[in-house]
Parts: C-alpha cells; structure tokens; sequence
C-alpha cells in the first residue's frame, strides 16, 4: 500500500526534513494523512484595505506597489514594502529578513494576512503571511491548518508537504462503511473527510469532516474491545465456583467493608457463581480499599482448589501485597508466595515447580509471572493491579496461562464511567466509590515557589512528630529544554541544607532495580525521614507514617497524576497534607491547582482534567496496548461515541469475524496493529 511508504519519498521532503517529520511521529505517508491539524485560522474573508480595523488580523488583497525600503537601528534590519489595492495602501514590514525584499516584484498581487496596526501615520502589517493568488492557495484566502511542529519546520512547509500527501495519495484511501452505514450514521466519504479535516472549504464541511473521522476512529476501537469482549464472554464458559461462606475471612478483618466495598464484591461473586466468564475491572481511588476484595475473591477460588495470580508492576508493590495477603490468610491454610526477578536461580526453580505441581494457592508477582516457563497446574482467577501500567496483551498472556480462568484488573485511577466503557469496553465495571469512614480528608496547598522554604520548614515540623516526607519533582536530571526542577538537583540542595540533619533518600526510574528498591524499603521501614523521587513512587509504596507530599513545579502534572501522587499520603489516622508548589502564575495553572484544593474525590478531579487536558494526555491511552486516539476528544464526543458504539454492535452481530466486511477487517488490523493481534481476529 502506498500509505506505508516512507514520507521521504514525498515531493518536498526527502532525508533531512524526513527525520523532522519523524520527531513528530510521521514515518509514513498513512502517518501523514492522519496527523491531524491542531487548530485553525480562518483567513478566507478577504478584506479591501479601507475595511481593515486596528489591531486586528486580517486577510485583503494588494499589489506590490514600490520599491522596497530598508533601514538599520542598532542591530535591527527594518524591511518595508509598500502595497496598494484599488482603496488604500499597507506598508508591510520585517525585522531582520533583508533577503525578504529579492523576494517580490513591482505589480504582482499577493493575498496578504497578519495584524493590521497604525504606525507614524501609516496602516502598517508586521511580518505578515503572503502568498500569490493562484488556484492551490495554502496560507491565505482560506481557513488555514495549524499543525503541531518541531523546530526546523514552518508551518508554510507543513502545509505544502500536507498538500502534496494528500494529492498524490487520496485514491489509497479505502472506503471502509458501505451505503447503508454512511446513509444511517449521516457520514460524508472518507476521500472527502480526509481532505477538508486538512484544507477545509468551508466551516460547514470541517464540521462535517470532523465527525466522519471522530465517529471512525471511536467506531474502530469499540470495535476492536467488542471483539475481545465477545471472545471472553461468549466463545468460553467460566469456571462455575462453589459457593463459599465469607463471614469468619471478613470477620477476622479490623473494620468493616464499606457499602460500596459490599456492592463490588458482590458483583463480583456473582460472576465466579456463574457459568460466566469473568472479564470485571474494578475502579476505586486511592485507599478505598480494593485490595481486600480481590483478597476475598482470591480466598473463593483457592477453597474451590484453583490456583490464583495476582500480577503487579513494581517489585516493591508486589512484595506489599503478599505480605497482606500473607497477613489475610495465616490461618486460613492458603499457600501464598512471591515471585519477582530478585530470586536467586534455584529459588525460582523450586517455586516453579511449586506453581506448576500446585502447592501454591495464590501467585503474587511482577510480569515475571507471565513469562513463558510459568505453569500453572489449575489456574483459575487472574488479578491485573494498576491496570493502566500493563498492555491488553500482557493481560490476555495471564488468562491463557489457565483455562476459561476469571479475570479481575484494578486500577486506583479513578475514570469517568464514559471514558471508563471507552477504553474498558471489554470489560464489565465495578467502582468502589466510598472512603471507609476513619480516613481523614488530606490537607492540600497551592502555593507559589517564594513561599517554598516555608513548606519545607512545615515538614520538618512534622518529622518531629515522628511523620515522614516525600518530595517529588518531574525532572531526573536538569534539563536545557524544559525548565523544571529536577530531583538530583533538589537533593543536592537540600541534603546539603534544610535537611542537612535529617536521613534523605533519593529514588528514580533510572537508578538500578537494587539500589531503588534498597531506598525504598529503607523508606518503608523508617530509615529515612524524607523521599525526594520523581513519579516512580506514583504506585506501589504504601508508607502509613508519611504524612507530607510536597510536589515540586506541580503544574507539570496533570491532575489526575498529582491526585495519585497525594494518595502516598493520608494512609492512616495520623493527619495528612500536600504541598502543591508551583513556578508559574498563570490562570490556566491556577484554576487546575484550585481543583486540586478543593476536593480530595478522584472522580471530580478526573472529570476536571478530562475536560482541560483530553483524553490523550489525561490517561496515556497506548499504555492500555490500544491505539491512540488522533483526533476524539472524549469530554466533547460522547454523543458520537453512542452512535459508533451502536455501528460496531450491529455489524458484530450480523459478522462475528468481519469476513463480509474485508475493509473494516483490514482497517481495524492496520488501526491495532502489534497491539492486539491474535486478540481479536484468528
């Protein structure tokens, strides 16, 4: 196909602007096609002279009309052309561009835009946009795309090489809905779509452009999740489990399951008791208490003589749950054991042997338990923990390891249900949407960086009491492009000042798996009185005793990260606070960090930064193992997300397998690429 041919062989690029283009993730002609504009600027009203306003951008049209002028103040080359039309005269000029004047010639017409102004009694454009009024106008008399760039790219250059894509490509474009669809759905055809989401013809048909290709990306990906949806529930019965009393597992416990803890569990026996096979996640925030159901689904299928796993991202959350579960079951006659990358050769070897005779019950472990000489002997119930940390892959790879086994996947971020059905939609839903009652409300505070000594003062306050401290920061190490401080930096200062008397650890993602393990557990265990680390401690540390999160350049996060980070804080009864410090005082930054102090409920604070970030940004959507979503934004297309979701049911119910729809097959193959294959479709 031509759209995977390499962009270089486009007319202008070639190898050097190639390797731009590929900082921006275009490698291919398909790639290109699908780098949507990111914004727009309408340029198609032209103006005559006379009805140009002061201070506004605008587009007319006008003749060179002199000779042009170039003058020199200080370092400052000052270019200026004079251009007329049949009512008045624009001085057009540039700042440090003398080779601007071999550009133009006396008499020629030009479509001209950029921002009129008044200068020493003339009407003045400075640096504006010019181009000949010709048939193929890019930059002016129309409404203009604004593409992301790198540097060494112009958006001139972007239009051009966009132009080019889309001309010498367009007929590589396969209609993938037949009549009946587009009819039914309102959808124009995918050539024209194409064409107008990059050069539009008018406001109407970008509308419209828009929608066709927000409804085919949302209707690819329910697609894609109603597949795997259908291969869990309706190819393979479940395991029908035993009914087992709970009362002396949770009686043991010290304290009681919320209402929302119940609720979730409930749904969640109710798929083990039935022939169903269960494909649930459940969603909770920070300390709502997950952890214990999935122990209490765990105990059911070890009674029923099913083995369990439990898969983790990180070493040390891996080893926090076993010792819970450890805890949990020590009288219960559950084996419970651990398997991460730490064991010596013959530890590993005798625990595989372990796992695959079943002396194990429940496997706790890192990805090392989907490695390929992990055997289970009856495995039948799969835990995912932080789900957005693994792929849909590695979590189909930890079903298959048993047979018709239950699945269960957690995750502590809390999602708004429709953006949870969107990129769950293979999964059915639990949400455990309560606190249990003794959990105190963690303080939190936005301050600016002039006040930041003071919170670090405030910390030492309550390292006194006993309480311990994390400082996270965003950055490793200094940067040169991005201004933002970076943890070697912070604990080299205040190692060596503030806390000069206190034990300070430093932890990050590329320090050695032993050294960062060896800080943290030192941390855990209350070796040390301050953390400062960067994101890694975003999951899987649970230190009861800290009672302080100071975020340095917290307008770095997005708010939902800086939601997680606060709940390594507020674990137990001791009263907990964040400390957001910010280095810029813009509204945008202010109104998300006010959001952050207004309310400790993750659900709110999601909706929140769906709404200012989008979707992409908001939950890094390819960590899921799907694709990227290139131009829906969820918050804003929920009405069209009904509508795709509906497209995809009804076609999956006449064609199970898309073999009468060859071009959704194809599509929906090239869309998931790597991600899903042999997922989906065999």
């Amino acid at each position: 196909m031509n759209l995977n041919k390499p962009i270089q062989y486009i007319k202008g690029v070639g190898p050097k602007r190639a390797k731009l283009l590929h900082k921006l993730g275009i490698e291919t002609v398909g790639d290109a096609i699908y780098n949507f504009p990111r914004d727009y600027d309408n340029r198609a009203n032209i103006l005559s002279i006379n009805d140009l306003k002061i201070g506004e951008k605008q587009t007319f049209k006008a003749f060179i009309a002199g000779d042009a002028r170039e003058y020199k103040v200080k370092r400052l080359t000052i270019t200026k052309i004079p251009v007329k039309d049949a009512c008045g005269a624009v001085e057009l000029i540039w700042y440090n561009k003398p080779y601007i004047k071999n550009n133009f010639k006396i008499g020629e017409e030009y479509i001209i835009n950029g921002k009129v102004s008044y200068k020493y009694g003339q009407i003045c454009v400075d640096n504006p946009i010019l181009e000949r009024d010709e048939k193929n106008k890019l930059n002016t008399g129309r409404i203009v795309p604004i593409y992301s760039l790198t540097e060494g790219l112009s958006q001139n250059v972007m239009r051009s090489i966009m132009y080019n894509v889309i001309t010498e490509n367009l007929n590589d474009i396969c209609e993938i809905f037949d009549e009946e669809v587009l009819q039914k759905y309102k959808l124009i055809e995918i050539k024209d779509a194409i064409i107008n989401i990059h050069f539009p013809k008018d406001e109407e048909t970008l509308k419209d452009s828009r929608y066709r290709l927000v409804f085919q990306e949302l209707f690819l990906l329910q697609l894609g999740l109603n597949l795997i949806k259908n291969k869990f529930q309706t190819k393979k019965k479940g395991i029908i489990f035993n009914k087992i009393d709970l009362k002396n597992f949770l009686n043991q416990l010290n304290f009681k399951l919320t209402n929302a803890q119940n609720r979730a569990l409930n749904e969640i026996l109710e798929d083990m008791y039935s022939n169903k096979c269960m494909n649930r996640l459940l969603q909770g925030d920070v300390g709502s208490g997950k952890t214990i159901i999935a122990a209490a689904a765990m105990y059911v299928a070890a009674k029923n003589k099913y083995q369990a796993a439990m898969m983790v991202p990180t070493e040390i959350l891996a080893k926090q749950h076993y010792e819970t579960l450890i805890n949990l079951f020590k009288d219960s006659g559950i084996n419970v054991e651990l398997l991460t990358g730490r064991l010596s050769i013959k530890q590993k070897k005798d625990l595989l042997n372990k796992i695959k005779n079943g002396s194990i019950d429940i496997l706790i472990g890192t990805h090392a338990i989907i490695e390929e000489n992990v055997d289970f002997k009856n495995l039948g119930f799969c835990v995912t923990d932080e789900q957005h940390r693994f792929g849909v892959r590695q979590r189909a790879i930890l079903k298959q390891k048993g047979k018709s086994a239950d699945v269960l996947v957690m995750t502590a971020t809390p999602i708004p249900r429709t953006l949870a059905l969107m990129l769950y939609g293979d999964l059915d839903i639990s949400v455990i949407d309560e606190l249990p009652p003794d959990r105190k409300e963690i303080a939190t505070y936005a301050i600016y960086s002039s006040l930041r000594e003071r919170a670090y003062k405030f910390a030492i306050e309550e390292i006194k009491k006993g309480r311990q401290v994390y400082i996270v920061c965003p950055l490793i190490e200094e940067s040169d492009v991005i201004n933002a401080r970076s943890a070697e930096i912070v604990y080299d200062e205040l190692y060596k000042g503030i806390f000069k008397n206190y034990k300070v650890g430093l932890v990050h993602g590329k320090m050695p798996s032993k050294e960062k393990d060896k800080v943290m557990d030192d941390f855990i265990i209350g070796e040390l009185d301050i953390l400062i680390s960067t994101t890694v401690i975003e999951v899987g540390i649970n230190v009861p005793n800290a009672s302080i999160m100071i975020i340095e350049n917290a307008e770095r996060f997005g708010l939902a990260q800086l939601h997680q980070l606060r709940g390594r804080v507020g674990r137990s009864g001791y009263q907990s606070y964040c400390i957001l410090i910010a280095y810029s005082n813009s509204d945008v930054i202010k109104k998300r960090l006010k959001i952050m102090t207004e309310t400790n409920d993750g659900f709110k604070i999601a909706e929140k930064d769906l709404e200012i970030r989008g979707p992409g940004e908001f939950f890094g959507i390819r960590q899921h193992g799907l694709p990227e979503l290139k131009i829906a934004n969820l918050f804003e297309d929920i009405d069209i997300l009904k509508k795709a979701q509906r497209c995809a049911e009804d076609i999956i119910s006449k064609d199970p397998d898309l073999r009468e729809n060859s071009f959704i097959r194809e599509e929906l193959i090239n869309k998931f690429k790597d991600k899903l294959d042999g997922i989906i479709l065999n």
